[in-house]
């Protein structure tokens, strides 16, 4: 299986998406939030996303990180090197947007596609049309 971690600038927003994410699987997939310096200042937290990883890594092979802005990148990578080595490879970032990648990432991880399609997925819900 394939947990999530969401990272984002705010402990509201991050948390928003995980949650919106699990109702849209029953809560099928680990999908972890790690948002925020702390619950009341923006910004993001390597620590708090290594925490994020581990509980992910113990509960699934793998994990795809889906982030908000690219400064929640630095800090994603940095948390990736702060882990061991062995499980450093069983984490991967995604370019997909934040709220739908994560939707689409949590249903193809629910029905048991591997990272490489979920993660395909998730980066071409950038495409899908909101407005017709």
């Amino acid at each position: 299986m394939v947990a999530l971690v969401i990272v984002a600038h705010s402990a509201k927003l991050a948390e928003g998406v995980r949650e919106l994410a699990a109702q849209m699987t029953q809560g099928r997939v680990p999908i972890f939030a790690a948002g925020g310096v702390d619950d009341d200042i923006l910004g993001t937290n390597a620590e708090r996303i290594r925490e994020a990883l581990e509980a992910a890594l113990a509960s699934s092979q793998e994990v795809l990180v889906l982030m908000d802005l690219g400064s929640a990148v630095l800090s994603a990578r940095m948390a990736i090197d702060l882990l061991p080595e062995e499980q450093r490879s069983r984490v991967r970032l995604s370019q997909a947007p934040l709220v739908e990648g994560a939707v689409v990432a949590a249903v193809e991880a629910a029905i048991g596609k591997g990272l490489d399609e979920i993660e395909a997925s998730a980066v071409e819900a950038a495409r899908m049309p909101k407005v017709t």
